[in-house]
């Protein structure tokens, strides 16, 4: 496994300047989709626009935006679906929006989703170019595109958002920005669940750092006093990172006065919870019990496959501890999850460093060859996600 590399990030225009070709691919690729969208939408006599901002998750996010906690629902079978289960920083973001321009909360989640997906896309690319880079960094951008989810990063979800919050975060990991590293962590966790994945992967690269630096100042002939503002940088962040997601739940349990059991109780009304994988297993295996469902089953056992298959390979080429912790624990989340089985491939969409290995290969290829690859995968995800949301669609 590898070192953790903490060379000085450049300056801020230089880095973007170095990052514009990722970006504009990336931005390529997204009006591709969109537009794919609205001219299905169209053809369907449907809003692409209303579909990407007022449907599923989307809605709750508004609702919390406008009228704050405290909404749910009661379904038939008993079940109780509390907005409490929505995490507070893509609402608040779309509060902000609305109170400082005539957008709507719906139109504010757009805007938001649509730059934090461009933050999304430098932040991938500092890693990817931190790690292997700027060939890399471009092609890690641009398969992130190009995923046949991807439609989400324009939608009015939390997806966007917290990939570009998480990939920030473990780029202040990788360059030794522990303060920074914290507060963004700390941010992830106001976002979604997973944020604890962040808090993980900066708690573990950390306490590595903490006791290299501790251990090195007897040895390293510099003064004691030279190593203290160093450790001192990185407690600060492994205390501040876990602030959002602890906060958060903390106050869900005091709002429902179930304490530390309060967010479990409100995922259990959404059948949501962590089995391990058993209920997804069963679910893959009662598709074997007709000819189309057995061919269903078959690609998602191949789509795990290939999800594990990559993780590996990640290990494999020692990638630096932090993206291992971070795309594990990511991974394990989305796939242990006992609830809303459809939903595990867009779930899987902050595991970007997943894609790494792809990435590294497809940067060995002259422009040319990687664009023939590229290119007609932008075009088949696009009209995927053209069909998914004109369909059933991301619950």
């Amino acid at each position: 496994m590898t070192d953790l590399v903490t060379r000085v990030a450049p300056p801020t225009a230089g880095a973007l300047r170095r990052a514009a070709p990722a970006l504009l691919g990336y931005a390529a690729v997204r009006a591709v989709g969109l537009l794919a969208l609205a001219l299905w939408s169209a053809g369907r006599d449907k809003s692409a626009y209303t579909l990407l901002t007022a449907r599923w998750d989307a809605l709750w996010y508004t609702r919390v935006a406008e009228l704050g906690y405290g909404y749910e629902v009661r379904l038939a079978n008993g079940d109780v679906h509390s907005n409490l289960a929505f995490f507070p920083l893509l609402p608040w973001l779309e509060r902000l929006v609305h109170a400082v321009t005539p957008l709507s909360y719906a139109d504010g989640g757009f805007v938001v989703s649509l730059l934090a997906s461009l933050a999304a896309a430098w932040g991938i690319f500092a890693v990817a170019d931190h790690v292997y880079g700027r060939r890399a960094g471009v092609c890690a951008v641009l398969l992130w595109a190009v995923l046949p989810v991807g439609i989400v990063q324009s939608m009015a979800y939390s997806e966007s958002l917290f990939t570009a919050l998480a990939a920030w975060a473990l780029y202040a990991v990788l360059t030794g920005r522990w303060v920074t590293a914290g507060l963004l962590a700390s941010l992830c966790g106001l976002t979604r669940p997973v944020g604890l994945a962040v808090v993980a992967a900066t708690w573990a690269a950390g306490i590595i750092s903490f006791v290299r630096n501790r251990s090195s100042a007897p040895t390293s002939g510099a003064p004691e006093e030279e190593h203290s503002p160093a450790l001192r940088r990185i407690a600060l962040g492994l205390l501040l990172a876990p602030l959002g997601t602890a906060g958060y739940v903390l106050w869900v349990g005091h709002r429902t006065g179930r304490g530390p059991l309060g967010y479990i109780d409100v995922q259990a009304g959404w059948r949501n919870g962590f089995d391990g994988g058993y209920a997804f297993a069963r679910f893959v295996a009662d598709k074997f019990t007709s000819l189309p469902g057995a061919l269903a089953g078959l690609g998602l056992i191949v789509g795990v496959a290939l999800v594990v298959w990559l993780y590996v390979v990640c290990v494999r080429q020692r990638q630096p501890l932090p993206l291992l912790v971070y795309a594990g624990v990511v991974t394990a989340l989305a796939l242990c999850a006992s609830s809303y089985f459809g939903s595990k491939p867009r779930l899987l969409l902050p595991a970007f460093p997943l894609l790494l290995p792809l990435a590294l290969a497809l940067s060995r290829l002259r422009t040319p060859r990687s664009a023939l690859v590229l290119g007609p995968v932008a075009v088949a995800s696009a009209v995927y996600g053209a069909l998914w949301l004109n369909g059933s669609g991301p619950p």
